[in-house]
C-alpha cells in the first residue's frame, strides 16, 4: 500500500503545477467577449503560485500524505484543462464565441467548479506553509467556492446588438460601432484574423455547422463594411505601407491547393473531407486515381463540392491584402478555335439536339446516348452542351416509355450537372420530379444513376429541400436495401448529402433509413459500414434520429467499431454514441455495461481530435454516473 511520496516526486509534481500557473499567467490578455470571465479566471489560478512555490522550496524531507496529493494531482490536471480552455478562447473564432456564449459560459463554469474541487482536497491546516500563504489560499479557494455557485450573469447589451445586426439588412452604425469595440474587430487586421480563425474552425470542427457558418459569414461581412467605412486606412501607417509594396502576404496554408500548393481559385471537397483546388483534383481523377492525394484514403465517390465558405474567406484574404483574386477559367466560348483537342465540336452537338427535339424514337434514344459520352469526356462539351438547350430536352425524355431512352436521358443529366452552373439549368427545367420518378421505377441502372444524379444536385443547399420534398428518400433507401453495390453507395451519398438539411432527417427516419443502415454497419464485409456510420452520425443530431438509433440496439457495435475500425469510423461511432449518452442515461448504462470505459480511454489517446472530443465527453459522463450509483449505494446502507 502507497502511504506517500518521496521528495523528488512531490518536487517534482509541485515545479509542474507551478509551472502550469506560470503558463496561465502568462498568456496574452483576451480580446473578445469572454474578457472578464477570461480574465477573472486567470486572476484566481495566479494568485495560487505562492503555495506551490514554497511546498517546493520547503523541507526535502518531509512526507505527504496520499489525500493531500490526490488534491495535488486532481489540480493538476484542472489546471491542464484551464490552461487548453483559455488557449482556444484566445485563439479561436470571436463571432463564434459570441453566438455560443451560453456553451462557452458552461466551459468556465465547469472549469471553476473542476478547480474548486481539487482545491477542496488539499488539507491547507497540514502542510508546510507559512501563515500569510495560508490565508491567501483560503481566500481563493473561497472565491472559487463562491463562483461555483455563481455563474457569470449574461451581457444582455451584445445579446441585443447581435440580434439586430443579424437581423437588419443595413444595421445602425452605433450598433456596429459598439459590436466592433466589445468583440475587439476594429481593424482590417483584426477581421482578417477573424476570418482565418472562422475557416479552421470549420475545418476543425469535422461537424455540421450549417446556419451557424452563414451567420457569422454575414456578420463579418457587415463588421468588415463598417470599418472600411469608418477607417480605411486603420492598419496601415505609412511606414507599412512602403514596406508591403514590396513584399508579398503570406498565404495561409488552408489556403493552398495541396496538390499544386497555389492559392486555390475554386476550392471543392471530396468525399474523405480534404480540400482541392477543382483542376486539380479533376485531373487526379481523370488519371484513374480513386484515393484522396492527402489522406490515401479511397474515395467513396468521385462528386466534388464546392467549397463555399473557404472561398468567401479566400475572398476576403485578397481583398485584405490588396490580392488580385483568381479567375476561373472562361468557359469553350472563350477557347480560340483548334486550341485544344478537347474542345467542343459544337456542330456536333446540335446536330444532336435536332435529333433529340424531332427525330423518332430510335434516333432520340441514340442521341441521348452520344450526349451522355460526350458530356462524360470532358468540361468543354458539359459547357457547349448546356448553352446548346439540351438540358431541357433531356429532361423531356426522362418520361420516355423506352428504358434505354430513360437510362441514357438521367445519366447524360448526371453527366451534365458535374457543372455548377448546369445544376440550376436542370433544376428550372423541372427536373426534379422526373428524376425521383426514374428512381422509382426505372431500370436498376437508371434508378442508380437518378440516385447520383440527386446526390449531384443536392450539392446545392435550396435543392436539398426540393429533393426531400418530392418523395426521393424512400425511393434511396430502396435503391441502398435492394441495389447492386454500386447503387448502394450512390443510394448512401445521396440520402447523406440530403440529411444535411434538418427537415430530410426527419423524412429519412420516418421512411424507415435506420434499421437497413443497423444492418449495413453489422455486415462488416458488405463494404458500406464507413456510409451507415456517416448516415447515422449526421441523423443522431436529431431527436427522431436518436430515438430511432437507441431503439436498435446500437451500442455493442458503435464499440466495435471503436475499438477496430479506421480512424474517421471511430470518430463517427464516438459521435452516435455521444449524442445518445447525452440525451438518454439508460444509453449510458448500457454502454457502461458493455464496457464502453476502456474502449474510450484509447480512443480519447488514438483518435481523431474530433473522436478525441466525443469520447473525452462520454468519459466524464460515466464517471458522473459512477458517482451518482455510488452515492445511491452509500445511501441506502
Amino acid at each position: 500500500m502507497i502511504m506517500g511520496l518521496t521528495g523528488d516526486s512531490k518536487g517534482q509534481l509541485l515545479c509542474q503545477l507551478a509551472e502550469l500557473v506560470k503558463e496561465i499567467s502568462g498568456l496574452p490578455e483576451c480580446r473578445n467577449s469572454c474578457k472578464k470571465t477570461h480574465g477573472t479566471l486567470v486572476r484566481r489560478i495566479k494568485l495560487l503560485s505562492p503555495l506551490f512555490e514554497e511546498l517546493r522550496d520547503g523541507n526535502e524531507e518531509s512526507m505527504v500524505k496520499i489525500e493531500e496529493i490526490k488534491g495535488f494531482e486532481l489540480l493538476k490536471s484542472a489546471l491542464d484543462s484551464t490552461k487548453k480552455l483559455l488557449q482556444s478562447i484566445n485563439e479561436g473564432s470571436k463571432l463564434y464565441q459570441a453566438l455560443q456564449k451560453d456553451q462557452v459560459a458552461y466551459k468556465f463554469q465547469q472549469m471553476t467548479e473542476t478547480i474548486e474541487a481539487a482545491l477542496s482536497e488539499i488539507p491547507y491546516d497540514k502542510l508546510d506553509i507559512s501563515e500569510e500563504v495560508r490565508e491567501q489560499i483560503e481566500l481563493v479557494h473561497a472565491q472559487f467556492r463562491r463562483a461555483k455557485g455563481r455563474p457569470e450573469s449574461p451581457d444582455l447589451q451584445l445579446e441585443h446588438d447581435l440580434a439586430i445586426v443579424q437581423k437588419e439588412k443595413d444595421p445602425d452604425p452605433a450598433i456596429l460601432k459598439r459590436l466592433s469595440d466589445k468583440l475587439q474587430l476594429r481593424t482590417i487586421n483584426d477581421l482578417t484574423k477573424e476570418s482565418v480563425a472562422l475557416h479552421e474552425l470549420v475545418i476543425a470542427s469535422g461537424e455540421d455547422l450549417g446556419e451557424r457558418i452563414e451567420e457569422m459569414a454575414s456578420l463579418l461581412k457587415k463588421l468588415k463594411d463598417f470599418v472600411l467605412t469608418e477607417n480605411p486606412e486603420a492598419d496601415t501607417s505609412e511606414g507599412e505601407k512602403g514596406l508591403m509594396k514590396h513584399r508579398s502576404p503570406v498565404i495561409p496554408d488552408d489556403f493552398r491547393c495541396p496538390i499544386s500548393l497555389e492559392l486555390m481559385k475554386d476550392p471543392v471537397i471530396v468525399s474523405t473531407g480534404q480540400t482541392y483546388e477543382r483542376s486539380c483534383i479533376q485531373k487526379w481523377l481523370d488519371a484513374g486515381h480513386k484515393t484522396c492525394p492527402k489522406t490515401q484514403q479511397t474515395l467513396l465517390h468521385t462528386a466534388l463540392t464546392p467549397n463555399y465558405v473557404l472561398k468567401s474567406l479566400i475572398a476576403l484574404w485578397c481583398e485584405s491584402n490588396g490580392v488580385e483574386l483568381p479567375k476561373k477559367q472562361g468557359t469553350c466560348r472563350s477557347r480560340k478555335a483548334g486550341s485544344s483537342a478537347s474542345d467542343c465540336d459544337r456542330t456536333a452537338i446540335i446536330t444532336l439536339l435536332e435529333k433529340l427535339a424531332n427525330g423518332n424514337s430510335e434516333q432520340q434514344r441514340a442521341a441521348a446516348g452520344e450526349l451522355r459520352l460526350l458530356a462524360k469526356r470532358n468540361a468543354d462539351n458539359r459547357v457547349c452542351i448546356a448553352e446548346a438547350g439540351a438540358i431541357p430536352l433531356l429532361v423531356e425524355l426522362l418520361s420516355s416509355t423506352d428504358p434505354r431512352t430513360q437510362e441514357h436521358a438521367v445519366t447524360a443529366l448526371l453527366n451534365l450537372s458535374i457543372n455548377d452552373s448546369n445544376k440550376g439549368t436542370i433544376v428550372n427545367a423541372g427536373a426534379i420530379p422526373d428524376i425521383v420518378d426514374v428512381l422509382k421505377n426505372g431500370s436498376m441502372e437508371a434508378r442508380e444513376n437518378a440516385a447520383a444524379t440527386l446526390f449531384s444536385l443536392s450539392v446545392i443547399d435550396e435543392n436539398k429541400v426540393a429533393i426531400g420534398a418530392a418523395g426521393a428518400i424512400p425511393a434511396l433507401i430502396k435503391l441502398l436495401c435492394e441495389g447492386s453495390p454500386r447503387g448502394k453507395k450512390d443510394a448512401a451519398t445521396a440520402i447523406f448529402n440530403l440529411s444535411i438539411y434538418q427537415g430530410n432527417k426527419a423524412r429519412a427516419v420516418r421512411a424507415g433509413i435506420v434499421p437497413p443502415l443497423m444492418r449495413l454497419l453489422k455486415d462488416a464485409g458488405g463494404g458500406m459500414v464507413d456510409e451507415a456510420l456517416a448516415i447515422l452520425a449526421i441523423l443522431a443530431s436529431h431527436h427522431e434520429g436518436r430515438a430511432a438509433i437507441g431503439q436498435a440496439d446500437p451500442i455493442p457495435v458503435l464499440l466495435e467499431v471503436i475499438r477496430t475500425g479506421s480512424p474517421r469510423n471511430r470518430e463517427n461511432a464516438a459521435a452516435i454514441l455521444w449524442s445518445l449518452c447525452t440525451s438518454n442515461l439508460e444509453q449510458l448504462k448500457i454502454a457502461k455495461d458493455f464496457g464502453a470505459e476502456e474502449a474510450l480511454k484509447d480512443l480519447s489517446e488514438t483518435g481523431t481530435d474530433r473522436a478525441k472530443r466525443k469520447a473525452g465527453s462520454i468519459l466524464e459522463l460515466l464517471q458522473q454516473l459512477e458517482v451518482k450509483e455510488g452515492a445511491v449505494s452509500l445511501s441506502s446502507l
